[in-house]
């Protein structure tokens, strides 16, 4: 299916990897049903794209929030075609012990809570459909680690395993893949790695490439850890 048009489920599109995949997505003629926590980066990004997006207001963190979002699309659209769960947080770089309590229990309820909600909410629709790509978004520090980001490292080796346990559960035609999307200069890199962090492509640079990727997974990739090249 990588030329059809496809109705594509994307989390966290306002800023980053996010927005960049959303334009891409866009100019390729795709229609995006996204959601983020901002209702006016959501309304901007609405005038400036086509009308038949469907941009909401949703933290992915809040289980009922997403199911009430998810339900309304099904009703309304149908199942997804693909799935993108983009939607994180970072931490403040600094050692676990000085993570307070608040930030740490954020990140890990929308980085692996936000994930699990969205794949509870489509994916029954999408399997009685029998076809469906979900692509959980990990990252090179959901497979290594490095100082001052333990809170995101757990919660990108969750998202690996969540992924690997899923695509266990899924019948055939059906596909849920981590991805590490690679090195990209987001405010979340900012956030932790401001000095090295213009070092790497933009999003825009990375999402040119990341799209068709993206596009190209299919039900033969399930259960694998992936890489953007």
């Amino acid at each position: 299916m990588a030329d059809a048009t496809r109705q594509i489920i994307l989390t966290g599109l306002t800023s980053g990897c996010g927005r960049a995949l959303f334009h891409e997505l866009d100019a390729a003629g795709h229609t995006v049903f996204g959601c983020a926590r901002s209702a006016d980066k959501l309304r901007a990004l609405a005038k400036a794209y086509r009308p038949d997006h469907r941009l909401t207001p949703v933290d992915v963190s809040d289980h009922a929030a997403v199911e009430a979002w998810a339900a309304d699309i099904l009703e309304t659209a149908g199942p997804p075609d693909l799935v993108i769960n983009n939607a994180a947080l970072m931490n403040e770089a600094r050692p676990l012990w000085e993570v307070p309590a608040e930030e740490f229990n954020e990140l890990i309820a929308v980085n692996v809570g936000g994930t699990a909600h969205v794949m509870r909410a489509f994916l029954p629709a999408m399997i009685e459909r029998g076809r469906g790509v979900i692509v959980n978004f990990s990252s090179g520090w959901g497979r290594s680690t490095s100082p001052e980001v333990a809170p995101y490292c757990a919660s990108k080796f969750a998202v690996e395993g969540l992924s690997a346990a899923v695509a266990q559960e899924v019948p055939r035609g059906l596909a849920v893949i981590a991805l590490n999307p690679g090195v990209i200069n987001t405010p979340m890199l900012q956030k932790c790695w401001s000095d090295a962090a213009h070092a790497y492509p933009d999003p825009e640079k990375w999402a040119r490439n990341a799209t068709p990727y993206i596009l190209g997974l299919s039900a033969k990739d399930n259960g694998r850890a992936l890489s953007v090249a």
